[in-house]
Parts: structure tokens; sequence; C-alpha cells
């Protein structure tokens, strides 16, 4: 089977966007760190941070992203169905 339950896709989005915040940790901490204590000028006096981290999040849970993690995901899953159940008794 080639296709992902909803359950597998909303997990795997779950631990891509996950893994994005880890990997782009540095850049959401400078967005923090430049929205700390600001309200409403957040939205200029932050855009280019907010910018960069949209970008470092889209590398990792954009759609060509997210389509290569689907294809592991199958493919590990592939895998270990073919695996015979051979359990020692």
């Amino acid at each position: 089977m080639n296709a992902l339950s909803r359950r597998e896709e909303e997990t795997l989005l779950k631990q891509t966007k996950a893994n994005a915040l880890k990997e782009c940790d540095p850049v959401v901490k400078e967005f923090a760190q430049c929205a700390e204590g600001r309200t409403f000028s957040v939205a200029w006096e932050c855009r280019q941070k907010y910018k960069a981290v949209q970008d470092c999040m889209l590398q990792y849970t954009g759609p060509e992203a997210m389509a290569a993690v689907r294809a592991e995901y199958l493919r590990l899953r592939n895998e270990q169905q073919q695996i015979p159940n051979n359990a020692p008794s």
C-alpha cells in the first residue's frame, strides 16, 4: 500500500514541524528576541526576522520536503512489512 492514513499523515507533519523548529531554533530565537516587549510594532520592526523564520521552516515543511518525508516513511513501512515474522518460539 502506497498511501498514508490520516493519522500517519498528521503524525508525520507533527514530527516534521518539530524537527523544523529544532533546526530553525537560532532563527526563531532571533525573532523572539526582536518581538520581546513589543506589541503592534512587531509587525514592522521584526518583519525580516519573521520572514527568515518562515523561510527556514519552509525548507523542512514545504511540499518538496514533505514529499521526501512521506516517501521515506512509505519505504521504511514497506520494508518492515516484507520482513517475515519469524519470531523464535
